[in-house]
């Protein structure tokens, strides 16, 4: 089954394994390209009325996330900033990631981008694409005169 998701996620793997981690376009000023520090994990699903894209982001806030549709591709960037050490705390092991990040998808030819709501709540991004409603193709007979 063909997962219009799965595009650029696809391409962003490819080249983030030849490079040694996740390869996106960031926006860093000049408009090359950067590696990202990390990559959440998404789940992806869809019913009747909308696609849903579900991401964790813990201890983030909702002002370092940016959503945006652009050109058909819905894109999730943020950063997490790392905690900072104390002077009477030591770090032991550090396994969760940290810095910047951008997830980007190919809209489904039945998404409506003009429409895209995301809420934050409880460390985790939701964001709501809904379905246009296509019509339904049927064959016409033509009369050949």
């Amino acid at each position: 089954m063909w997962n219009p998701f799965r595009e650029l996620d696809e391409v962003q793997n490819r080249l983030g394994s030849f490079f040694g981690g996740s390869f996106n376009r960031l926006g860093n000023g000049d408009g090359g390209l950067k590696l990202a520090d990390w990559s959440p994990q998404v789940d992806i699903t869809e019913d009747d009325k909308e696609y849903l894209i579900k991401s964790d982001l813990p201890e983030m806030k909702k002002n370092e996330i940016k959503v945006n549709v652009e050109n058909g591709v819905l894109s999730v960037s943020g950063e997490r900033k790392t905690e900072k050490e104390e002077k009477n705390k030591k770090f032991h092991r550090i396994e969760r990631s940290y810095g910047t990040f951008q997830r980007s998808f190919a809209l489904p030819d039945d998404a409506d981008g003009a429409k895209v709501a995301a809420e934050f709540k409880d460390g985790v991004l939701k964001v709501h694409l809904p379905k246009n409603p296509i019509a339904k193709k049927k064959a016409i007979e033509v009369k050949v005169d």
